[in-house]
């Protein structure tokens, strides 16, 4: 491949009681074939000893902590700390394939007028190692995400709604409502994990609620952009 024009990039990953999965997902983001300028975790209140795993692997791995607000909250503070033209970002239990950074400034270095671009993934459970013939879906999601520094900075903060569920939905919508382009590499290149105790493990009640209010915002900004000025 090309050496490409636009290689500075930092990686934001936001972690909660991560300390069992964190060493391999920043192992993933280390494997890249194009490393990051930084990279950034901002432990959100863990209690359960995240930033002594991290600190026990001495990686160039800036960490920074919060009182446990939310992934959106963390996340937030990671752009806040990174002046890269290049952003993307990873969840704490997920894991990158070691070309999903390369592929992703490629396509945004042949395609300028693009804010932000996405890859498919898979999930995988928990004590299974990955299956590459099982089915990747689109990952409209944090882990898959790169985007162009002046989206964060023109969008804003990612919410965290009601429950801890939908902060990249309702990010994601914003985005697209600002009026910047979003892409989706077809290819499968980050890996979903799925484990007791997880966001994205099993329904919740208590968590969904956060996919009805992130629902209910988008419904109030399109009546408010109907409505006009006044």
């Amino acid at each position: 491949m090309a050496v490409l024009v636009m290689a500075n990039y930092g990686v934001v990953i936001p972690a909660f009681n991560a300390a069992a999965t964190i060493g391999e997902t920043l192992s993933s983001v280390l494997a890249q074939t194009i490393k990051p300028d930084v990279i950034v975790v901002v432990d959100d209140g863990s209690t359960d000893g995240t930033v002594a795993a991290i600190e026990a692997m001495k990686l160039p791995v800036t960490v920074l902590r919060q009182e446990n607000a939310g992934p959106g909250s963390a996340t937030t503070r990671g752009f806040a700390a990174l002046s890269t033209l290049i952003i993307a970002t990873l969840d704490a239990d997920d894991l990158w394939l070691p070309e999903k950074i390369e592929k992703q400034l490629a396509f945004l270095d042949r395609h300028p007028e693009a804010a932000g671009v996405f890859t498919h993934w898979r999930t995988f459970r928990e004590g299974r190692s990955d299956l590459p013939d099982m089915t990747s879906v689109p990952g409209w999601s944090r882990t898959t995400m790169m985007i162009r520094r002046g989206v964060a900075d023109a969008v804003g903060p990612i919410v965290d709604p009601p429950g801890g569920r939908g902060e990249m939905i309702d990010w994601i919508a914003r985005v697209r409502e600002a009026g910047f382009g979003l892409d989706m590499l077809d290819e499968a290149l980050a890996l979903r994990r799925i484990r007791p105790g997880s966001l994205s493990y099993g329904r919740d009640a208590a968590r969904d609620r956060g996919y009805l209010e992130v629902a209910r915002l988008a419904m109030l900004r399109r009546a408010r952009k109907s409505a006009g000025p006044g």
